[in-house]
């Protein structure tokens, strides 16, 4: 049986504090974050652009083993 929304409310609120705190993050995040689909669209469209720059020379590869040396000398 599903619980009415004021059902729903009463058991949240006979939780502890941080198990509301979590469920008051996790609802507050869903009503802004993007769908799933939409964030896999948008990395798409980013490797697409990529590639694209890539084909026409406005952009160039950096050897993965460059970049893993400069990102450790920023660490430092």
């Amino acid at each position: 049986m599903l619980m009415s929304v004021e059902q729903l409310k009463e058991e949240v609120l006979r939780q502890s504090p941080e198990i509301r705190a979590y469920l008051a993050r996790e609802l507050l995040a869903s009503l802004d974050a993007m769908s799933a689909m939409e964030i896999d669209q948008l990395w798409i469209d980013e490797a697409i652009q990529r590639d694209e720059e890539l084909d026409s020379g406005t952009a160039h590869a950096i050897p993965a083993n460059e970049v893993l040396v400069r990102a450790r000398e920023h660490r430092k």
